[in-house]
């Protein structure tokens, strides 16, 4: 069964070439051009993935993603933005985009993007679906993840995080105690093969940090280590 791919956006001539692209590629594309529709659509539809601009009438695409994500819809976000305004972007991951990218655009590059978002969200949920050894996960402190079976729990509770948070909280255990660079982070968690905006690991870091950090601006699990990247640590004492 082919994949269902959400574009949501108010100008029809992009609307019109990445449905185009985006069937071409095999996908099964569902389209809105407003945010109030997308929104509708989403809910209704749940597609795999939402292609969402930020400007757009009725419900802009932050306001989308953060309504989305507060009913617990984890789908895949990848917001397009023709600002160059920093603040938009940032927030837009911090509400719980997965990744952005700015117009123009190439239409071959979206497809792309979609495939690696897809791919890895894909190999995620089939293995949730095995059943899998209840002894299979990675424990540090009050932290269990479950790599096979996509879930995490922090003392005892569960974490509703996003594809994108997921993959990064397990690249992190596994290597707890490791300083990793923001380039590395953004090669091996988001895959890119060229150069990157490294704040989307910033945020993503940061938003991380309000789900199992007790106190964020004194982390234990977290820690930045200036002038490289970061380090996930087992605190003392846990």
């Amino acid at each position: 069964m082919s994949k269902k791919v959400l574009v949501v956006d108010d100008e029809q001539s992009i609307v019109t070439l990445l449905k185009y692209n985006l069937e071409q590629a095999g996908f099964e594309v569902l389209t809105a051009s407003d945010g109030e529709e997308g929104k509708t659509i989403a809910i209704e539809e749940r597609p795999d993935l939402i292609v969402l601009d930020l400007m757009l009438p009725k419900l802009d695409g932050i306001e989308v993603c953060k309504l989305l994500r507060q009913q617990k819809i984890m789908v895949p976000i990848l917001m397009l933005t023709a600002k160059d305004d920093e603040f938009d972007k940032v927030l837009g991951l911090e509400l719980g985009a997965d990744d952005y990218m700015t117009k123009p655009f190439s239409p071959r590059e979206v497809v792309a993007r979609v495939k690696a978002i897809l791919r890895r969200s894909s190999f995620s949920q089939e293995h949730s679906d095995i059943a899998v050894d209840d002894r299979e996960f990675i424990k540090v402190g009050k932290l269990k993840v479950y790599p096979e079976r996509y879930e995490a729990f922090f003392n005892e509770e569960k974490l509703e995080l996003t594809p994108k948070e997921f993959e990064l909280l397990v690249y992190l255990t596994r290597h707890k105690g490791r300083v990793l660079t923001r380039d590395q982070l953004l090669s091996s968690v988001w895959n890119y093969d060229f150069a990157g905006d490294t704040r989307i690991v910033d945020v993503h870091i940061s938003h991380l940090r309000e789900k199992i950090e007790e106190d964020t601006k004194k982390p234990k699990y977290i820690k930045t280590i200036r002038g490289l990247g970061y380090k996930f640590e087992e605190p003392k004492g846990e």
